[in-house]
């Protein structure tokens, strides 16, 4: 019985001390900034702030979200083919007027040739001093989400939409990953491209990103559509390395 009782002792005590651990290292996490809360706009951990929008989103102010603390906003603005985001061109001029820095993002497609791809962007989105690098956005939609396609397949698109925004563009692409499609198409080959990844509160280990998608589901002031939310991103670095970034190939 007295054995019995001392095991149990100790188990209590492990677990205590476990639980301990976790808490530490939970607001360890929180105070770095490796952990943020999805309402949590311009977190004090990080010098550089911004958003992703599209369509949804509505009209825009972007004064009122640069009165928020945005520094950068990833726009949507072709998808596919032939799909161009109705809302672009004028979230692409008004966020500039506001101050805000701009990208432009594609979102990829499993189902029209690279080339085409690239040419739809191309032809929506202006060459523009001082604007970050276009972005492929890689994740997973339809009949994808349960039967992802071959990595040779996803290769034989992206790499020749990639190639044709580099030289379109002069700078290395981003490419924007999940967790999955990273693991799936990325992992090897494309270590020389920016990261944005999407991670929800913590931020994505093991990868060297640039960027980190850390909410889809915060609420600030400043938009009208039909999509409430918005995603709140940070950048990997100072003020004056955002600034640099993107603008040498």
């Amino acid at each position: 019985m007295r054995k019995a009782i001392r095991i149990l002792g100790r188990l209590l005590l492990l677990v205590l001390a476990l639980a301990f651990l976790a808490v530490a290292l939970f607001h360890f996490l929180r105070w770095r900034g490796y952990i943020l809360l999805p309402q949590e706009a311009a977190p004090r951990q990080w010098e550089v702030f911004g958003v992703d929008v599209s369509v949804y989103q509505g009209e825009v102010d972007w004064a009122v979200l640069a009165g928020q603390g945005v520094d950068f906003a990833f726009i949507k603005a072709t998808e596919g083919s032939s799909l161009q985001d109705v809302r672009f061109a004028e979230n692409w001029t008004n966020a500039q007027a506001a101050g805000v820095r701009v990208g432009a993002y594609h979102f990829f497609s499993y189902d029209s040739p690279g080339e085409t791809q690239a040419d739809n962007f191309i032809d929506a989105v202006p060459v523009t001093p001082g604007a970050l690098p276009p972005v492929v956005d890689i994740e997973f939609y339809g009949d994808n989400l349960e039967h992802p396609p071959e990595k040779e397949h996803v290769h034989s698109i992206l790499d020749p939409l990639l190639a044709r925004l580099e030289e379109h563009y002069g700078v290395k692409p981003i490419l924007y990953v999940t967790y999955r499609s990273y693991d799936l198409y990325l992992r090897e080959g494309y270590e020389d491209y920016p990261l944005w990844c999407s991670s929800p509160m913590v931020a994505p280990f093991g990868r060297d990103w640039s960027f980190w998608q850390y909410s889809h589901s915060a609420l600030l002031d400043g938009y009208y559509g039909t999509e409430r939310r918005i995603d709140l991103n940070v950048f990997r670095g100072s003020e004056e390395e955002f600034r640099r970034f993107g603008l040498e190939a």
